[in-house]
């Protein structure tokens, strides 16, 4: 198992961690998900403990808490100091207009909900989950801040951020002396390549990690699909809840996904999670599962290390066209490129 820095800390954790979005499915959104209840829930945790997976994430808006409910039941059998846990908060919770956002009052009540949900004393690392553009930064962090004083939280990041938020966030955190976000926690995948434009390089000159969320696209590169198979059944592809890719280019990278499998001897899944953490800036991926199989095979992916032809390959199936001004420095700067992976 390996272990990376959780950003610029010195909090190490592992390299792999398993998502908690598919816990309860209480909801109709997350239902579409999945539905683990407390006992499957306490299966995928045991074999995620026993590959030496110790890391979990959650968030409160999951099935409205119900993700955190079972998630710390299902922790109950293991010591505190044996696991780390993130979660989340500022996605809609109720009607009422104070249960959003990342106002100081939301946070502090949201701290104090999840740890009694999740039946804990600490949370390891708690994220803002979304940009909420109400909110001043200041506000934000001074109380985040003071819960890292108050021993509620050890480590705080935020989710979903463009580049210029996070960067004011952390510009804000230096002026005033506070400490700031340690991770950004983020979308990005083969097939999703956005994240290289600006918080990729921002992560990297800032020192901020990165969490990534959904490093398969939803099931859209677990290998259920490809330009000549579509086997859905029983998978979140058979709802609306996969997230919606361009299929031509997803096509062009599962050709190239299928080559290497035959090379190599790994599925599809495996080879695009190992290729996520061939990235800069990546501490972490956040993935689930519906069972254990699938997640004992997907934490295998931590075990590959792909071959430098297999990820030139796979660089240029899953290119994507730079919007501006990205490719007029591509196309200007030679020897000064501002990005720290390879674009084609």
């Amino acid at each position: 198992m390996k272990y990376r820095q959780l950003g610029t800390n010195g909090e190490m954790i592992p390299c792999m961690m398993l998502g908690t979005a598919t816990f309860a499915g209480s909801t109709e959104l997350f239902k579409k998900w999945g539905s683990t209840q407390v006992f499957e829930a306490k299966e995928l945790i045991k074999l995620s403990m026993d590959m030496g997976f110790n890391a979990f994430d959650t968030a409160d808006c999951y099935s409205l808490g119900d993700s955190e409910i079972i998630l710390g039941e299902a922790l109950k059998d293991y010591k505190r100091e044996e696991f780390f846990l993130s979660t989340k908060t500022g996605m809609w919770m109720s009607d009422n207009p104070n249960d959003i956002g990342t106002s100081r009052a939301k946070i502090l009540k949201s701290v104090d909900a999840s740890l009694k949900r999740l039946q804990i004393d600490y949370i390891d690392l708690y994220h803002l989950h979304c940009y909420d553009a109400k909110t001043p930064h200041i506000e934000a962090l001074q109380a985040l801040n003071d819960l890292v004083k108050a021993g509620k939280i050890r480590y705080f990041g935020v989710s979903n951020y463009s580049a210029w938020h996070l960067m004011k966030m952390l510009s804000v955190a230096d002026k005033y002396n506070l400490l700031r976000p340690s991770v950004h926690q983020a979308y990005y995948s083969l097939a999703a390549r956005e994240f290289e434009n600006e918080l990729m390089p921002l992560g990297v000159e800032e020192g901020v990690g990165t969490l990534v969320w959904s490093p398969l696209s939803g099931s859209m590169l677990s290998g259920k699909i490809t330009r000549t198979k579509r086997d859905v059944e029983g998978s979140r592809l058979s709802t609306d809840g996969a997230w919606d890719v361009d299929m031509n280019k997803l096509y062009d990278i599962t050709d190239v996904l299928e080559s290497i499998s035959r090379d190599t001897g790994h599925s599809i899944a495996q080879i695009s999670l190992a290729w996520v953490l061939t990235r800069p800036s990546v501490s972490s991926l956040v993935i689930g599962a519906r069972n254990v199989m699938q997640l004992e095979s997907n934490l295998k992916a931590a075990e590959i290390t792909l071959d430098s032809k297999h990820i030139e390959m796979l660089d240029k199936a899953s290119q994507t066209k730079l919007p501006y001004p990205y490719w007029h420095q591509r196309a200007t700067v030679n020897n000064r490129d501002p990005y720290p992976v390879k674009r084609y």
